[in-house]
């Protein structure tokens, strides 16, 4: 990432993953190969999927946690707030990547928590920064917010934006966003890279399924490894399904 840190390729997401099967799931995920654990403030489950992580039996180290600041909460001293509670209630030392999770609260709000988020950073709370379904007019927002800060109090100091994470999959290939990140070298995360299952009896996919002798699932994850490639992106399963 821009940070320097690294981030998994494949990610587990626990949206929509009650509280109390939250560490249930998270261990077998990571028992199944997975490193990198994806929750939010608005999961409500950021607790025991960390949990989850400290039973797998696998090192902190080896493992990548992404929480979220919540759209309602779309300010500097909220947004502070919660990454003091993330550590609280985590009982980590740091987050491995902390995202605005929508660009919503109006501009000074945004670029409130976007400032709170830096000064986690600096804070060596969190290792590194994005946003999540930001579209090219709310990333040009933060990239001036970001330019004009370092223009007037040196550079770094309006923080490195690593990452955007935005559904992204064949039929919402988002051309436009994919481009912007790419000159910038931030990596797009894509959640619904299988499309929630709704597309796998599509007729544009069952013909590749059938030559591949593969699974729907299956093709659409190699699309979005592929897109790894470019070099632009890495992909974040965020649903079992």
């Amino acid at each position: 990432m821009n940070s320097g840190h690294e981030i998994p390729v494949l990610g587990y997401g626990v949206y929509q993953t009650p509280a109390d099967v939250a560490s249930e799931v998270v261990q077998h995920a990571i028992k199944s190969g997975y490193r990198h654990v994806d929750s939010a403030v608005a999961y409500r489950n950021e607790q025991p999927s960390a949990e989850g992580m400290k039973k797998s039996g696998i090192s902190r180290e080896e493992l990548f946690f992404t929480t979220k600041i919540p759209p309602k909460d779309m300010r500097y001293d909220t947004a502070k707030a919660h990454i003091e509670n993330t550590l609280k209630i985590t009982g980590f030392d740091y987050v491995d990547l902390y995202l605005l999770h929508s660009p919503y609260g109006g501009k000074e709000n945004r670029i409130g928590a976007w400032k709170a988020l830096v000064e986690g950073v600096e804070a060596g709370k969190v290792r590194s920064i994005g946003v999540s379904n930001y579209g090219v007019h709310h990333l040009d927002e933060l990239e001036t917010w970001i330019n004009e800060t370092e223009s007037t109090q040196g550079k770094g100091e309006g923080g490195v934006l690593s990452i955007n994470q935005v559904e992204l999959h064949p039929w919402l290939a988002r051309p436009d966003i994919v481009e912007w990140c790419k000159k910038r070298g931030v990596l797009m995360e894509a959640y619904s890279p299988i499309v929630r299952a709704q597309k796998n009896d599509d007729p544009l996919l069952q013909p590749l399924a059938k030559k591949y002798n593969k699974t729907p699932a299956q093709i659409l994850i190699r699309w979005s490894l592929q897109m790894v490639s470019m070099p632009c992106s890495t992909i974040c399963i965020l649903s079992p399904s």
